[in-house]
């Protein structure tokens, strides 16, 4: 099972993350940062395969993945 984490205060909630996760394991959540953008959160992590898509497709890099 991997982990993604999203730095809260570097991510706008763009979805680009969301809408490119092949596995549909990421969303916006209701959760904001000091901006008040909301920010992306990881749900079913036991079906992430760190494919990494959603790190490199972020244009803030505000994922990380890890294994």
């Amino acid at each position: 099972m991997a982990k993604i984490e999203v730095e809260k205060e570097r991510c706008k909630g763009c979805g680009y993350c969301v809408m490119n996760c092949p596995k549909h394991i990421l969303r916006i959540g209701s959760v904001t940062n000091s901006s008040g953008y909301a920010i992306a959160e990881q749900v079913e992590a036991e079906k992430c395969t760190a494919c990494k898509l959603c790190a490199v497709i972020c244009p803030d890099m505000a994922i990380s993945v890890y294994r």
